[in-house]
């Protein structure tokens, strides 16, 4: 294994059954894996899409803080919704979440592992100290 590649785990237990990590680190960059907004030590899963995107912000949040990164690095997101209605109610959070610093954006309509899950977010940073 290359010794550039850092690789960052939340617990989830999709985690070890799918067989991936939250987040890899390599030559500069920061991959987080889609994510969605189930709480990794309880398994809840919020009913509300608006809460389900709060939740995924903070996990994808914590996962850039531990690679030396933050929500002002990311420079491509993707959010897939099964339900494309369900999008336009986290938009005011999302403009929130990346300020001055948005990123290239799509949004996929998409089925998603678990019926409950009514977003999952995906993000690529660029490391701050990678020049």
């Amino acid at each position: 294994m290359p010794s550039d590649i850092r690789r960052i785990s939340t617990n989830s237990t999709w985690e070890p059954r799918v067989g991936y990590c939250r987040a890899v680190v390599a030559s500069g960059w920061i991959f987080v894996s889609g994510t969605t907004g189930t709480d990794h030590e309880t398994g809840a899963i919020p009913e509300r899409v608006e809460d389900q995107c709060a939740s995924a912000l903070r996990i994808i949040e914590a996962a850039l803080q531990e690679a030396g990164a933050s929500l002002a690095d990311v420079v491509r997101v993707r959010y897939i919704l099964p339900d494309r209605a369900d999008f336009e109610p986290c938009w005011p959070m999302l403009s929130a979440a990346f300020g001055g610093n948005p990123p290239a954006a799509t949004m996929i309509q998409a089925g998603l592992i678990d019926p409950r899950h009514k977003i999952e977010i995906e993000v690529d940073a660029r490391c701050p100290d990678a020049g």
